[in-house]
């Protein structure tokens, strides 16, 4: 359970859809094997699990990958023709699955179909001898799933059809814990209407807006709803394309993402400085902002506990809001179409989303963009 996470005020009883957290979040790539290599290598996870055809799932493989309370599956087909083959032609590697810890996927499935939601697949049991694991699922923003996890009733290392994956290769930990947030781009004006949708279907509330104002460089803009469950555990802002001189962030990311679909995933830790350093270590690549950004950083956000110097060096932005402060810096594309990267967060208390440093951001995300030929 993502006990770690920040809770809201808003009570997790009155959800009629409570959820407890990211379950795990499924990458659809061209290969499987070489990822969890990477994810490994680059960013600390350790082998947990697999599935395929040994395990008697032929037409594909999936390898589970853990670190603290983050688990990642990466998913492969094993023959062309099909949903994964199509899905991985037509965006690249990305996120298919985001899966939530419920108490009940069967009440989940219909609490959620019964307000509008579009079935991805009904509620399922998966069975071996350490228990039952009930599953089901609904469509969101462009191919994206959020399913529906249900282990209540299982004790066992993943979920049945798995066995441990156990490697000789475990590189340690880089420090993240679990999924902060997970951020969407969808089309033009199609915000609002899924703003709708995650309140009306999943119940969940608005917490954050910013418009074009807010989030806008010389050339381009973009505007972004935050959505909360009640208890704040699963928080997924929507972002969609303004208009701008030039094209931007969003735009990109749609293009060659070829739709809607997941832009970054946010992930916790107690220690920035330390696991940035270490994945910068590993190869990581990250955006850089101008020095010229820390020149009155401190005039903005006021006193931190860290020293200025090594937030610096390693790029990381600071912004606050009025609970505290937070620390965060965003990889480079994780493959080589620009579509999907990571976030890597600290909070000291904040509850916001960095508002102070979308200009910054921005303009970093905007040079990289105009040296692929894309702004």
């Amino acid at each position: 359970m993502n006990s770690t996470a920040p809770a809201s005020t808003i009570a997790a009883t009155t959800d009629f859809l409570p959820l407890h957290g990211t379950d795990y979040v499924e990458f659809y790539v061209g290969n499987a094997k070489q990822a969890a290599h990477f994810y490994k290598t680059a960013f600390g996870f350790q082998s947990l699990a697999y599935a395929g055809p040994e395990t008697g799932q032929m037409d594909r493989v999936s390898y589970v990958i853990r670190q603290n309370k983050l688990t990642f599956m990466l998913t492969t087909p094993l023959r062309p023709g099909n949903e994964i083959a199509d899905h991985i032609s037509k965006h690249g590697d990305g996120v298919k699955m985001l899966a939530l810890i419920v108490d009940d996927a069967t009440d989940a499935w219909h609490q959620t179909t019964s307000r509008g939601g579009k079935s991805y697949v009904e509620p399922y049991k998966l069975n071996d001898e350490n228990g039952e694991i009930v599953i089901s699922g609904i469509h969101t923003y462009g191919e994206t799933v959020h399913l529906f996890i249900e282990r209540k009733n299982y004790n066992g290392l993943f979920m049945p059809g798995f066995r441990k994956w156990e490697s000789n290769y475990n590189p340690p930990s880089a420090g993240l814990l679990y999924v902060d947030h997970c951020v969407g781009n969808v089309g033009w004006n199609q915000m609002n209407p899924w703003v709708k949708f995650y309140e009306e279907v999943m119940g969940f509330k608005n917490i954050l807006s910013f418009d074009d104002n807010d989030i806008s460089t010389e050339y381009s803009a973009l505007m972004s709803k935050v959505m909360s469950n009640g208890n704040g555990y699963v928080k997924f802002p929507i972002n969609e394309p303004a208009e701008g001189k030039k094209k931007s962030q969003v735009e990109e990311y749609l293009d060659f993402y070829n739709g809607e679909g997941v832009q970054h995933v946010a992930i916790a830790t107690n220690n920035i400085i330390e696991t940035v350093t270490d994945l910068q270590n590993r190869g990581v690549e990250f955006l850089k902002v101008p020095a010229s950004y820390y020149a009155d950083v401190l005039d903005r956000v006021g006193k931190i506990d860290e020293d200025l110097q090594p937030l610096s060096e390693l790029g990381i932005l600071i912004d606050k809001d009025e609970e505290g402060y937070l620390l965060q810096i965003f990889s480079k594309p994780l493959q080589d179409r620009p579509t999907l990267f990571f976030e890597i967060i600290q909070r000291k208390g904040a509850k916001s989303f960095g508002k102070g440093n979308f200009k910054a951001l921005f303009e970093a995300l905007e040079r990289e963009q105009d040296a692929r030929g894309n702004l």
